[in-house]
């Protein structure tokens, strides 16, 4: 229990390795052999770990800090004690993130985790299901007919493959993962309960709700990794599409027909509503909700917990709800705040001119 790295660093790395992966230059007299083989924040760092700081209000950090070697800039430099090895680089996070993925490549993609090597015991796999070499299959998950896997792909346990599934190279399905009706492309990430392929909330409004068939499917494109518990629908009339290299949050609704473009952000708990469209390099913040229909455009950036009911333009930023341009939105609240704080002394002067006027 008192450890607090679960995944191997291999043999760690020292400051000069850091130093040529990351391009940063070793403040004089720095200590070029110390070696690290964790990663920490300043504030709980051990002697083995490497921090950075970025900013300098962090710096008070750094009085106590038991960390040896920091990457931080050559301008906030001074503010490390002289025991500590720095290494100065114009983007220290950045830099600090190359580091850890070198240290730490189990951490970046799931594996099995039942450590199984092929089809573990307890796996059920149709008998026309088919699957390339080195497919991994843990415990309890279940492959339907007609579906297809590549190889390097692992299947976490529980999770349920439907018919004529269509899974890429070098995927993860993580545990208790359901997929129907859907084609993945390579190196595709589903964390634990993501729901693909479900039915997509189609009805005929009425005295009797009517539900309209959705015969779409979804197409996850490569490079695309989706967060715990998050639902996409299959398409009622077109295919649902998520486009390669986006990354979608936990707890995220992706409704029928939705069309993500390339490179997205969706963040935790943001909802987008049937037939919407989402440009390439958008971001969306978390709890954002779209209503159906409405389109942002490439590289719109849309802020934490706003409700978008109309287009956004490429590249714009808006926030608030209902969505405005961030601009406006940020004038709008400044002026409430003022209303809000003026409220008051404006209705007590208004009562003491109309007693004045009743004397």
């Amino acid at each position: 229990m008192s450890e607090r790295i679960i995944f191997d660093p291999g043999t760690g790395m020292s400051a000069a390795d850091i130093a040529v992966l990351t391009g940063a230059k070793p403040r004089a007299g720095s200590d070029m052999d110390r070696k690290v083989t964790g990663v920490a924040a300043l504030d709980i760092a051990g002697p083995n770990d490497l921090v950075f700081l970025e900013k300098a209000r962090f710096g008070v950090d750094l009085a106590t800090t038991a960390a040896r070697v920091c990457l931080t800039t050559s301008e906030l430099a001074d503010l490390v004690p002289e025991p500590v090895t720095v290494l100065c680089i114009a983007q220290p996070y950045r830099a600090f993130v190359a580091v850890a993925r070198a240290m730490f490549p189990g951490s970046l993609r799931p594996s099995s985790l039942f450590e199984a090597d092929g089809h573990a015991d307890g796996a059920f796999v149709h008998p026309t299901a088919r699957m390339e070499d080195g497919v991994t299959i843990d415990p309890g998950a279940v492959v339907g007919p007609g579906a297809q896997i590549g190889t390097g792909t692992v299947i976490g346990p529980g999770a349920v493959i439907g018919p004529n599934v269509r899974i890429g190279r070098a995927c993860v399905i993580g545990p208790s993962a359901t997929i129907t009706h859907a084609l993945l492309g390579d190196r595709v990430v589903l964390h634990p309960g993501v729901r693909i392929g479900q039915d997509g909330f189609g009805y005929l409004a009425g005295r009797n709700h009517q539900k309209i068939p959705q015969v779409g499917r979804v197409i996850i494109q490569d490079d695309v990794e989706i967060g715990a518990n998050t639902t996409i629908d299959r398409g009622g009339i077109r295919d649902t599409v998520i486009g390669e290299g986006s990354k979608i949050d936990n707890l995220v609704q992706i409704g029928h027909n939705v069309q993500i473009g390339r490179h997205c952000i969706l963040v935790s708990l943001t909802g987008v509503s049937g037939s919407c469209t989402i440009g390439d390099y958008a971001v969306l913040g978390g709890q954002v909700g779209l209503s159906d229909h409405v389109t942002v455009g490439e590289g719109a950036q849309i802020a934490a917990q706003s409700g978008v009911m109309e287009p956004v333009p490429p590249g714009a930023r808006w926030g608030g709800a209902p969505a405005i341009p961030i601009r406006d939105y940020f004038r709008a609240t400044a002026a409430f705040r003022e209303l809000a704080r003026r409220g008051p002394a404006a209705r007590k002067s208004a009562r003491s001119k109309n007693d004045g006027e009743t004397t």
